[in-house]
């Protein structure tokens, strides 16, 4: 009866909802909704939910506009949610959702303090690397918004800081006068590369430590090792997930044949446990992230950036952002950096592109870039190497897919994957958090922009060195996350080390300042 408490309660069903129906913010909402219903629940040993449902028409699903937890020992308010709160519980800023010890001031500040303080020069305080590290640094305010609970602020924040990246890579990538000449000069540091060797071998001790002790596996990490295991077991891979996580099928299949080794060693256990296979993965991805890091920005300066590069990656807080998740945004980066270190031979660039879009879709647009490429002294023809590319491609493609094709077909992967992820809303971007209107079109001319611009950029004129190449490979990802509905903070490690190799490789080898008598 709602007119008494339940065994094992004090409160009333009936004084639960009395105390929901006083909080403010859901009078408001009931208002605007009118009509609206409400139910209450038991919410786990000592809390109620009541939730508030829109007026639905016969035979269509209900939306919930607002939800109260109440305390059943105090009668107090714990919680209150409306608006988009409501069905997106990452948006309300639940403590170590993401990545627990990461978000921890103790851990992101030393850090975001490590990754600037080599490359600050105080005898050029006006020097533009400054700021473009002030830049990347500045996402970490948006990022303590989202944590704090406040979309509003943290969304808005996230569109300066991509539109300066894209202009900044647009412009080193374009712009080939003076190259040569910045080339002779060295890249200033304030300390020297011995100790940021150091520094590396320290952090990624530390990164894997804290990954095991004080991370947790989110629904992404989750997805991975479920596809994982129904590739093992020779089971369909799209449209039959669990309920737990039942959009988990929206990567590509290359995504979940990555996590294969893991959960062959590791075999899930049935449930969203703690996942050591996701744990075992997004440390691996960690790892050859900072080993292409250091490969990349030795083929393009020496060992010296090399070893500049593997520490901007395991300073970067980002990075371990992903890491601390284990998420597989960690794998789309290796991915798209081993396509660049790979940017010599062309079936090799064809593979790794091909790959990297069959993870997550974005990088699927830099296919145009690397099939034009041509490195700087090849004597081959751009038409041969766009073939070698596009047979390289089509055949990891194709072998992508045999584990999606065996047990199912391309409807079931289209409608899982590209459907679903077109046909969803989200808060995180500006495109979703605010009304339609205007901004639906702009946002569609956005996309269209990002979509020439990635095959305008394969054809102009442009730097054809790896500087150049990392700084439009760049752009380009971030072109599109700037038109994307559903944008997320574990995107930032896709373009970043693109962005580093390009703003830091048109130096020379790294070396100190020296001093001035």
């Amino acid at each position: 009866r709602p007119d008494r408490p339940p065994k094992g309660r004090r409160l009333a069903a009936n004084r639960v909802r009395e105390i929901a129906d006083a909080v403010a913010k859901v009078r408001a909402e009931r208002r605007r909704a009118e009509r609206s219903t409400r139910e209450v629940f038991l919410k786990g040993a000592d809390r109620w939910q009541v939730s508030y449902y829109a007026r639905a028409a016969p035979g269509r699903p209900r939306r919930e506009i607002a939800q109260v937890l109440v305390d059943d020992r105090t009668g107090g308010v714990l919680e209150a949610w409306t608006g988009y709160q409501v069905a997106w519980t990452m948006a309300r800023g639940y403590e170590g959702a993401f990545g627990r010890k990461v978000n921890s001031p103790w851990v992101w500040i030393p850090l975001a303090i490590a990754f600037v303080v080599p490359f600050v020069d105080p005898r050029r305080p006006r020097r533009l690397l400054h700021l473009d590290l002030l830049v990347l640094s500045a996402f970490s305010a948006s990022l303590a918004f989202f944590n704090a609970a406040d979309v509003g602020t943290s969304v808005p924040l996230v569109y300066p800081l991509l539109v300066y990246l894209l202009g900044r890579m647009l412009w080193v990538g374009l712009r080939r006068r003076g190259a040569e000449e910045q080339a002779a000069r060295p890249l200033r540091l304030l300390v020297p590369v011995t100790y940021l060797a150091i520094a590396v071998v320290f952090l990624l001790g530390f990164r894997v430590a804290l990954n095991v002790t004080s991370s947790n596996v989110i629904d992404v990490g989750y997805a991975g090792v479920l596809g994982a295991d129904r590739i093992g077991d020779g089971r369909e891979l799209y449209g039959a997930f669990p309920q737990d996580n039942q959009h988990g099928d929206t990567y590509g299949p290359a995504n979940y044949a990555a996590y294969v080794p893991f959960e062959q060693a590791v075999p899930w256990s049935g449930s969203w446990d703690d996942l050591p296979a996701a744990h075992g993965a997004a440390i691996a991805f960690d790892l050859l992230a900072c080993l292409l890091c250091f490969l990349i920005g030795r083929r393009v300066r020496g060992p010296g950036l090399g070893i500049v590069l593997a520490y901007a990656w395991v300073t970067f807080p980002f990075t371990l952002y992903v890491s601390m998740t284990n998420a597989n945004d960690g794998l789309v980066a290796v991915l798209v950096l081993a396509a660049l270190w790979a940017a010599s031979s062309a079936p090799a660039r064809g593979a790794f592109v091909a790959l990297a879009g069959l993870t997550k879709f974005a990088p699927l647009a830099l296919a145009p870039l690397f099939a034009l490429h041509r490195p700087v002294g090849s004597e081959r023809g751009r038409v041969r190497a766009a073939a070698l590319f596009a047979l390289a491609f089509a055949a990891t493609a194709a072998l992508a897919f045999v584990p999606v094709l065996a047990h199912s077909d391309l409807r079931g992967f289209w409608d899982a994957t590209i459907a679903f992820q077109a046909e969803r809303g989200s808060p995180f971007s500006v495109w979703g958090l605010y009304d339609g209107g205007w901004l639906d079109t702009l946002q569609r001319g956005v996309q269209v922009a990002a979509a020439v611009g990635a095959v305008a950029l394969a054809l102009v004129p442009r730097r054809r060195d790896l500087v150049g190449l990392a700084a439009l490979s760049a752009a380009i990802l971030i072109a599109l996350q700037l038109g994307i509905t559903h944008w997320f903070y574990l995107y930032i490690p896709w373009f970043f080390p693109l962005v580093m190799i390009a703003l830091l490789g048109r130096w020379g080898e790294p070396g100190r300042e020296p001093a001035r008598a």
